[in-house]
């Protein structure tokens, strides 16, 4: 179990899946946790479900915290973060922003002094990246942008702090909104393939919660046999396609209703 205070600079859903799985997972305590957000009686009762301590402001999170990180909404940013800038750049301290949109280069224009000059490398160690709701039951994924500015020590510490809940990938600047897509926001696609199983499983007479175990437990286990294989994912449908089964028909039936149309898609809508 790692001895760091981990603080949360805003507390809502995924800040809170974060630190259900880093707690869940053994990786720290829920005393080790504090957490700042807007409003204060709903932070009392969030924190109380992991044993984190709630705190009134950032300024208190940032003092209490070895690693920072920063869980409010995008546009909060400017206006909350940067006035911490000297804080943060205190030495032993880890900041790790799970903000869409806000890369290395950003936070640095943000921390940038009068001269307009970026922030240097060691002013502030930070690493930004996008993390997914799994985090909180230890199979999440955590998009993690290259460039940043921990230390071997710092990046060491970051990675036995989330391996043990998510995926930690690693991409470059430039596909980090893409990269997000693909394994932030199509979690609610899969959650919405899944209610579409459970409601023809009902159609057909299966109890709902049962057809919502059986297309959960299927998404799961399909994602877990091409993690362990790197079997590609169109050599794994062929495999259960038996010739004139009925497998094959289904499949067919997804072609002709643009099925991965639909999908890209819906990736189009976001990153476009």
């Amino acid at each position: 179990m790692s001895n760091l205070t981990i603080g949360f600079i805003g507390y809502g859903n995924m800040a809170q899946a974060i630190a259900k799985g880093l707690v869940d997972a053994g990786v720290v305590n829920g005393g080790q946790i504090v957490a700042c957000a807007a409003h204060y009686d709903k932070l009392e009762r969030t924190c109380a479900e992991v044993g984190a301590r709630p705190l009134h402001n950032p300024i208190e999170v940032v003092a209490a915290a070895d690693v920072v990180i920063i869980a409010i909404k995008p546009y909060q940013i400017e206006t909350v973060i940067k006035p911490l800038a000297g804080e943060l750049a205190r030495p032993g301290k880890i900041v790790v922003s799970i903000a869409a949109g806000w890369d290395l280069k950003k936070y640095q224009s943000l921390f940038a002094g009068e001269d307009g000059e970026d922030a240097a490398p060691t002013d502030i160690h930070i690493q930004c990246t996008i993390p997914n709701t799994p985090m909180a039951v230890g199979k999440g994924v955590l998009v993690t942008e290259t460039d940043n500015t921990l230390t071997d020590e710092e990046t060491r510490v970051f990675e036995e702090l989330f391996e043990p809940i998510s995926l930690i990938e690693r991409v470059d600047s430039a596909h980090m909104n893409i990269a997000m897509v693909v394994a932030g926001c199509a979690p609610a696609f899969t959650d919405m393939y899944i209610e579409a199983l459970g409601d023809a499983g009902v159609q057909y007479g299966l109890q709902r919660a049962t057809a919502y175990r059986l297309a959960a437990k299927m998404v799961e286990g399909v994602g877990a046999l091409y993690m362990a294989t790197g079997t590609h994912p169109g050599a794994m449908k062929d495999a259960v396609c038996s010739p004139g089964g009925t497998t094959i028909k289904g499949v067919a039936r997804l072609e002709k209703d643009g099925f991965r149309g639909a999908v890209i898609d819906a990736v189009d809508a976001i990153v476009g």
